[in-house]
């Protein structure tokens, strides 16, 4: 009898266990509810009823597009009328500052004036951008492009030289055999001439004796150009593959039309 009263009592008494159990966890479970706290981890109570398993979950986040690639820099050229800043910092097709403004006042202007909106610097406050013509954008272009192509290429070589305009024919022959060295190498050569206050000499002709020199292996990466009053500057590389078959194919067909006109005259 005592036995039999005893288990009775441990079974009341499991019974309300698990009825204070299920009160506390569905107020724990309603107070988190009305607090909408978040938090990295948040705990998942499931219905008493069917199990009392806990467990941990993380939240969705989308920390990981910080470390997206950057978003590329845009071509220059005219950006339409999408503008998506409000203030922007406006130049005219002249170059002159005509201070912050509206973009429908920008708008407005390049309306008027049948010009294109270009954004110079998007990282500024507020954002510069610069009306110009369809023309002033194309020469822009060509500039850029053109001193992207006469930047060294990661890895690439780039040697250099530099020398007055009345140069001995010497050392220019010598300067010459050098740039030649390099060439075979694989390497850019920038060939920088100083004009010399007492010299008639033209640099240009003088970079047209260079690449005549070396014309079979170089060419132009860069063509001559005036850097700066009284200084010219040029990139020489070396000819691809390709180049050199359609060179080495042009002078024989020069070779071959010099024959003829000689045996032409012996007859």
């Amino acid at each position: 009898m005592t036995t039999f009263c005893t288990m009775k009592f441990l079974c009341q008494a499991t019974r309300n266990e698990n009825r204070y159990a299920k009160r506390f966890f569905g107020t724990l479970l309603t107070q988190t509810t009305q607090k909408s706290v978040f938090s990295p981890f948040r705990m998942v109570v499931p219905d008493p009823r069917k199990s009392s398993v806990f467990g941990l979950t993380q939240p969705f986040c989308t920390a990981e597009k910080s470390h997206m690639e950057p978003k590329r820099k845009a071509a220059f050229g005219s950006v339409g009328r999408r503008i998506p800043y409000r203030i922007l910092h406006v130049i005219n097709q002249d170059g002159e500052s005509l201070g912050n403004m509206h973009r429908a006042e920008a708008l407005k202007l390049m309306d008027q004036h049948d010009l294109k909106l270009v954004l110079l610097r998007e990282n500024a406050e507020p954002p510069v951008y610069r009306l110009m013509t369809g023309q002033q954008i194309h020469e822009e272009q060509l500039k850029r492009a053109e001193k992207k192509k006469a930047s060294p290429k990661p890895g690439m070589v780039q040697k250099e030289l530099s020398f007055s305009s009345a140069i001995a024919k010497n050392d220019l022959e010598t300067k010459t055999k050098q740039i030649l060295q390099w060439i075979e190498k694989k390497y850019h050569v920038k060939v920088t001439i100083r004009q010399a206050k007492d010299s008639n000499t033209d640099m240009f002709i003088l970079f047209d004796q260079i690449l005549e020199t070396v014309s079979e292996k170089a060419t132009y990466l860069s063509k001559p150009k005036v850097t700066r009053e009284g200084v010219s500057t040029c990139i020489l590389r070396h000819m691809s593959d390709k180049e050199l078959k359609a060179y080495q194919k042009t002078e024989n067909q020069k070779n071959s039309t010099v024959k003829k006109d000689e045996n032409e005259d012996l007859k």
